[in-house]
């Protein structure tokens, strides 16, 4: 989240470059296209906090799977259940 420039949920190369330059590993701007291209699974220039997980852990971990889990019970929660609130006559359109 730190390095979450725009809050959209994915890293995209200024991100990166901020992030490697405060560990102090600075990288040109191939080699952080070229970074983005091996751990990201979708075409953008981007990638998602799963791609980074799978990157730092292992695409057959046994934690990145824990966590995959429990952030997709959280996400089921976040999920309103039932049908919609009542609406009065004055907030319809």
């Amino acid at each position: 989240m730190e390095f979450d420039l725009n809050g959209n949920g994915d890293i995209d190369i200024m991100s990166l470059k901020r992030m490697l330059e405060k560990l102090e590993v600075p990288k040109t701007h191939l080699e952080l296209k070229k970074l983005i291209r091996e751990v990201s699974s979708g075409p953008g220039e981007t990638f998602s906090y799963s791609d980074f997980l799978k990157m730092m852990l292992g695409k057959r971990s046994a934690i990145l799977k824990m966590i995959l889990m429990y952030e997709e019970k959280a996400r089921e929660q976040e999920k309103p259940a039932g049908p919609p609130a009542k609406k009065a006559i004055s907030e319809l359109p």
